[in-house]
């Protein structure tokens, strides 16, 4: 009993993170293989992921009811993700990831400093493409983070956040409902490769999801409530701590 109160506190705390930015398995993996040490790294992972599918979801819904968002975009990128994120499972039954392991805290440390240096960037939803281009930049970035996500995955949320702000022109807040969508077609794919080879624990799942979407929930009115300033500083907190968890996991550890 008290490893399931505190798995679902730590989903409920994930379900927060993700629904405001992303990064909310940052919380929650950490918590499954500290409380349950001795099951199979991939169990924990595919039952990670058949709880924050459900979050991610419903943070989905809730931002396309208050945001307008670019359907004819994003439907297509949200197919080139759930491509993109079983091409990159596959290809990790290839080859390892390691190398990939100790670039990543190189690579958002750059995306950081990049989004400190442009203090305007991503408080103003100003989209700078629009149709055919806008879908092609949308799908490409949902083929290639949909891939890391498949093959890698910490941070996939907030790398769809800083694309879409980036090369799309979007706010914070937009970028951050555009990745949900996104965000589901990776989760979703990664799910049915785990579920597939037996590796989810549905009962914790279930238990755990219901925590996530209460998070969700409230992570989401948090963002709709504050706007793309907060969704900008959420940003800066979850990668500053991506920066330091993935450094410790690839060099220290």
């Amino acid at each position: 009993m008290t490893e399931l109160i505190v798995i679902a506190l730590a989903s409920l705390l994930a379900g927060f993170v993700d629904a405001v930015v992303g990064g909310g398995g940052l919380v929650l993996i950490p918590a499954l293989f500290g409380v349950f040490p001795a099951a199979a790294p991939a169990t924990l992972f595919g039952t990670n992921k058949g709880a924050a599918i459900w979050g991610t979801a419903l943070a989905a819904l809730q931002y396309a009811r208050r945001v307008t968002l670019p359907w004819h975009a994003l439907l297509p990128a949200f197919a080139a993700a759930l491509l993109g994120s079983f091409g990159g499972a596959w290809t990790v039954t290839l080859v390892p990831a390691d190398r990939l392991r100790l670039a990543l805290p190189f690579i958002l440390l750059l995306v950081l400093i990049y989004t400190l240096a442009k203090k305007d960037m991503g408080r103003e939803h100003a989209p700078r493409l629009s149709g055919a281009t806008e879908i092609w930049v949308a799908s490409a970035i949902g083929l290639l983070i949909g891939f890391y996500d498949g093959f890698f995955g910490p941070g996939t949320g907030s790398f769809f956040v800083f694309l879409f702000v980036r090369f799309l022109g979007f706010d914070f807040l937009h970028a951050s409902a555009s990745a949900k969508i996104l965000n589901t077609a990776t989760n979703f794919a990664a799910l049915m490769l785990f579920a597939s080879k037996g590796h989810v624990w549905w009962h914790i799942a279930a238990s755990m999801a219901v925590a996530n979407v209460l998070g969700s929930l409230l992570g989401t009115r948090m963002a709709l409530k504050h706007g793309a300033g907060f969704v900008r500083m959420a940003f800066i907190v979850v990668v500053s701590v991506l920066i330091l968890k993935t450094a410790w996991d690839g060099f220290v550890r």
